[in-house]
C-alpha cells in the first residue's frame, strides 16, 4: 500500500474503509496475506524511494493511493501489478493505453476530475449568489490539482472571472488564503491530495479569511469548506480493493478496464455558511448528501 500521507492517522478516513473492504474479501492480515503500508508525507523523492522498496519487496500486487505513487511505480516496474485509486487521467499520464485496455500491469479507477470540475463552480455560485471572481488554488507539483479545463469553460458561460493561485506548499496556505481574501476573490476551487492530506489547515485558513471555498472530496469539509461535490471515495477505496482481489486471484490488470466513478456525494456545510452570512438555496440542499450543521 503506497499512501501519499505521513502515517495511518492522517489517511484514517479511507485506511479503514480499505481495511474493512480487503476483510470483507477474506484477507485476514497474519493468516493469508501481508499488508506493507508505505507513507511518504507529500515528499516527491519518498514516493520514488518507498515505490522501489515495495517492488523490491517482491509485493503480489500495490495499491497506489495517489497518482504521484503512481507515475513513480510506473517508472519502476513493468510487471508488479499496480491499482491505482486516484488518477485523474491515467491515459494522459500514461499509465494505462487505454481505459478499456489498460495494457500493461497498472488499473485502477479514474477519477474524471476535468468533468466535474464545471458542476463544482456552477454549484459555488449556486451557493455564493454574489460570486463574482474565483480561485482556482493549485498544487503544480500534482496532476489531479491541474484539471480545471471544464471549470474555466463554467466561469465563462457564468460570466464570471477567475485566476489560478499557486500554493508552493502545506506552509505556505495560510498566507495563500490570506491573498485570496486580500484580492478581491469571492470564492475559491481546490483539488489535489495535499489539499486532502492538509484538509485542517485549509479548511482553518478558508473560514478564518472568509473564503467560501469548494472541494471534490466530501471528507474535507468538516474541517471548515463549504460544500463538496465529487466522486464518493469511499467507494473508490472498497472497488481498488476488489480489483486487488481479482489479480490475486489471477486476473491480469492489462485486462481489467479502468472503472469510471459511478457514485458521486454532494456535501454542504451549514456552520461554515451561517459563520459566512450564507443562506443556502433550499434547491442545493435537496441534491445534497449530507449536511453539516
Amino acid at each position: 500500500m503506497l499512501w501519499h500521507a505521513g502515517n495511518e492517522d492522517e489517511e484514517r478516513e479511507y485506511f479503514s474503509v480499505l481495511m474493512k473492504a480487503f476483510g470483507e474479501l477474506g484477507y485476514v492480515e497474519g493468516k493469508n496475506v501481508e499488508f506493507l503500508h508505505r507513507y511518504p508525507a507529500e515528499r516527491i523523492d519518498r514516493f520514488d524511494e518507498l515505490a522501489k522498496e515495495l517492488v523490491d519487496n517482491k509485493s503480489d500486487v500495490i495499491v497506489s493511493v495517489n497518482i504521484r505513487g503512481s507515475v513513480a511505480l510506473k517508472r519502476i516496474t513493468h510487471t508488479t501489478p499496480v491499482v491505482f485509486v486516484i488518477a485523474a487521467d491515467p491515459v494522459s499520464n500514461k499509465l494505462v493505453e487505454s481505459l478499456s485496455r489498460p495494457g500493461g500491469n497498472m488499473t485502477g479507477l479514474s477519477l474524471m476530475a476535468g468533468d466535474l470540475s464545471g458542476k463544482r463552480v456552477a454549484l459555488l455560485k449556486e451557493a455564493v449568489p454574489e460570486l463574482k471572481r474565483l480561485a482556482f488554488v493549485i498544487d503544480p507539483s500534482d496532476p489531479n490539482s491541474n484539471q480545471i479545463g471544464d471549470a474555466k469553460k463554467t466561469v465563462d458561460a457564468l460570466g464570471l472571472s477567475s485566476g489560478e493561485v499557486r500554493v508552493s506548499g502545506p506552509e505556505a496556505l495560510e498566507e495563500v488564503f490570506a491573498a485570496i481574501a486580500k484580492e478581491g476573490y469571492d470564492g475559491a476551487m481546490i483539488a489535489g491530495s495535499m489539499f486532502f492530506n492538509e484538509r485542517k489547515r485549509v479548511g482553518a485558513a478558508a473560514l478564518a479569511n472568509r473564503v467560501p471555498t469548494i472541494s471534490q472530496i466530501a471528507e474535507t469539509v468538516p474541517y471548515g469548506l463549504l460544500m463538496s461535490y465529487g466522486p464518493d471515495f469511499p467507494d473508490y477505496f472498497r472497488r481498488a480493493a476488489g480489483l486487488t482481489d481479482r489479480i490475486l486471484k489471477g486476473a491480469s490488470p492489462a485486462n481489467l478496464p479502468v472503472e469510471q466513478p459511478t457514485r458521486f456525494r454532494q456535501v454542504v456545510n451549514l456552520k461554515v455558511a451561517k459563520a459566512l452570512g450564507l443562506i443556502i438555496p433550499p434547491s442545493l440542499l435537496v441534491n445534497s448528501d449530507e449536511t453539516i450543521e
